[in-house]
């Protein structure tokens, strides 16, 4: 006998993965276009939102050297329609929880080809006008703010 299908949490972490000169690594997502920073939900097994942030950074780019940071920024949206089956039924918004991983330079990530089928480093500028959602788009943006000391031009 098979068992049940588990429904995916609605909490999940937005990580913006970056080196203190704010290069940002995207991903862009198998049979879409689109590109991204690290994203994943929460499961129950995950102590908590920095070990669900620890986890998709290892799945999804196999990075695990590098400072994580709990931005303290949490995002609720709807869940698209075509993605509402995944969720148990009548679960109609995520609250996303964003970090920032901070890594001394680019680095080659390693993709889950189920997952991602390119990846690139580019300025924070560039990132942010790249990626497709909103809430990514925001991320990125607060980025100059959130690395201490960082000047443009530096």
């Amino acid at each position: 006998m098979l068992a049940p299908m588990a429904f995916k949490l609605p909490e999940s972490v937005l990580v913006v993965i970056h080196t203190p000169r704010l290069d940002v690594l995207l991903l862009e997502r198998v049979g879409t276009g689109y590109w991204q920073s690290v994203t994943g939900s929460r499961e129950p097994d995950d102590a908590d939102l920095a070990a669900t942030a620890r986890r998709e950074l290892r799945e999804e780019t196999g990075l695990s050297f590098g400072t994580l940071a709990d931005w303290r920024v949490t995002n609720r949206y709807e869940i698209w329609p075509q993605w509402r089956a995944r969720y148990a039924p009548g679960v109609t918004h995520n609250t996303e929880h964003v970090f920032g991983f901070t890594v001394p330079e680019p680095k080659v990530a390693t993709l889950d080809p189920a997952e991602h089928v390119s990846h690139m480093w580019m300025p924070w500028q560039d990132a942010m006008t790249k990626v497709f959602s909103p809430t990514n788009r925001d991320a990125i943006w607060q980025l100059p703010r959130r690395v201490i000391g960082h000047r443009d031009g530096a």
